[in-house]
């Protein structure tokens, strides 16, 4: 519920701003304005209201009379307070927005286990900000809250959450190139989930905690296409009916190119300080911990990148060999995702192509090629530098990994730094462990294949081809697999002589050197 209201702010101020002077015709307007994005049927069913209270107009929305308009498959209990917003047209043609949010919930349904419920509260919410119908998007606006509760109960499972006060802001402008850029910011505080499983189907029985004191959240966004996507809820509003929708998919497939790329960029990050897991096993730990998310949008050379981060990392230490702990790690760095992602070629080709009046809209013959063309720009997974710590212990690593031919073709290096003391870490495990003893030359014909660089790291540079060969540091750990006669004279597939010197595309000397990392 508290991602889906925001989304109906934007929505629900997307009209032309009103004559400054506040009466019951401003009130049909408005009402008018938004059966555009929602449909006459949300006001007829009470769902949406609009009234003038003072100098503004009160805007409420009625979850649970959308909830008992359901034909079927209703909540066996559903309670929700109707939503209000105080909405006054502003000199400059923007809306002053406010509401408050202070909120209880609670509904029940028959889940696939048994009745299933949860229960929601918020204390004092309270938020206002300002609208710009111009540019569909709050160009600046502030909220906070006393803190919040939440209980899920299942049959196998339950939940309770609690936060602290929190605040939140959000900004938006102009982009230069169309649509909007914005900034949103939240913090939260004493925040504490607990989690019971009980399956005896499974024999899953265990309690588990999370704590973090504060949690915290940033995004930012460049040319959201937020007046184009209106546009789009408003024409699925008016088409609803199939025929007219058939009839009308030119005007869609207008709507739709109008819309890319959707975005141009969006950021985000989730961010805990002292961040802590009970478990029956011990406590999980990091003073620091994150998780950041950012995604082009629909363009001819897109990359999705994730990052992971954690800093003090602490784990419980009776449930693990005494010769591991010198091996446990205290940071992590972890960076990857998607590069070469051309949506924008596939995109405007389906859009061009999808007849509403055809089953299925887009043949399977045009899918097939779709995803064909879509190989040939070579998209690829990237593995950006990432690193685990533990003392003079660092292991970094990078690397990439593309397609041809449907064949995975990758290459990584590896920087390792305090080699010897993982190898006498191991070697003392090896002492008291029959299975380690037993890998433990592995980790030494593993240092044999590395390339000493100038500061006293190993390094190797690991080329896996799609031809099935692997070479480290260049010399040739895995010939490439033997070609199999089709009968057709073929080559495989490769469109190369299986034993031809193939560039490992990282742009480095295949032996290794100082520092050698890829640049993807």
């Amino acid at each position: 519920m508290k991602r889906v209201l925001p989304l109906v702010f934007v929505l629900a101020f997307s009209a032309p701003a009103l004559a400054q002077t506040v009466d019951s015709q401003g009130a049909k307007q408005l009402s008018d304005s938004l059966a555009r994005y929602f449909g006459k049927q949300a006001f007829d069913s009470g769902v949406l209201k609009v009234s003038v209270e003072g100098d503004a107009y009160k805007v409420v929305v009625d979850i649970k009379a959308l909830v008992n308009a359901l034909p079927d498959q209703k909540p066996l209990k559903f309670d929700l307070a109707p939503y209000a917003l105080t909405v006054k047209p502003r000199s400059d043609g923007s809306w002053d927005v406010a509401s408050d949010f202070s909120q209880s919930m609670s509904f029940e349904f028959n889940g696939p286990d048994g009745p299933q419920s949860m229960q929601l509260a918020v204390k004092d919410g309270k938020g206002t900000a300002i609208y710009d119908p111009n540019l569909a998007a709050f160009t600046s606006g502030a909220s906070s809250m006393a803190g919040m509760t939440m209980t899920s109960r299942e049959a196998k499972q339950q939940a309770d959450v609690t936060a602290g006060a929190g605040t939140a802001a959000i900004a938006a402008t102009k982009s230069a190139n169309g649509g909007v850029d914005f900034t949103a910011t939240q913090k939260v505080s004493s925040f504490v989930e607990t989690i019971k499983v009980d399956d005896p189907d499974s024999g899953m029985n265990f309690p588990l905690t999370l704590r973090a004191p504060e949690l915290s959240v940033d995004a930012k966004g460049k040319g959201v296409r937020t007046k184009p996507l209106l546009d789009l809820l408003a024409f699925a509003v008016a088409n609803e009916d199939e025929a007219k929708l058939k009839a009308n998919q030119a005007e869609l497939k207008t709507l739709l190119q109008a819309a890319l790329p959707v975005w141009e960029r969006i950021d985000g990050n989730y961010g805990f300080k002292d961040f802590e897991v009970e478990s029956p096993v011990g406590k999980f730990g990091a003073t620091q911990f994150s998780a950041a998310f950012g995604m082009d949008g629909v363009s001819q050379n897109g990359k999705v990148d994730y990052a992971i981060k954690a800093s003090g990392l602490t784990i419980p230490r009776q449930t693990l060999p005494g010769w591991s702990v010198a091996l446990l790690p205290t940071d992590v760095e972890l960076n990857f995702g998607g590069a070469n992602i051309d949506l924008d070629t596939m995109a405007k080709k389906a859009i061009e192509a999808f007849d509403l009046n055809k089953n299925p809209p887009l043949s399977d013959e045009f899918g097939d090629a779709l995803v064909a063309d879509f190989l040939a720009k070579t998209p690829k997974f990237v593995l950006g530098h990432s690193t685990v710590k533990n003392g003079d212990i660092e292991v970094a690593m990078e690397g990439e990994m593309t397609f041809p031919g449907k064949k995975p073709d990758a290459t990584m290096t590896v920087d390792v730094a305090g080699y010897d003391k993982i190898v006498a870490a191991l070697q003392e495990g090896a002492k008291s462990d029959e299975q380690l003893a037993q890998a433990f030359p592995f980790a030494l014909a593993v240092k044999g294949f590395g390339k000493t660089l100038p500061d006293g790291r190993l390094e190797w540079i690991i080329n896996a081809k799609a031809d099935g060969s692997v070479t480290v540091n260049g010399a040739i750990l895995k010939p490439a697999d033997a070609v199999q006669d089709d009968g057709a004279g073929q080559d495989g597939g490769s469109g190369q002589d299986e034993g031809s010197d193939q560039d490992d595309g990282s742009g480095q000397d295949d032996n290794g050197g100082a520092g050698a990392k890829l640049q993807p």
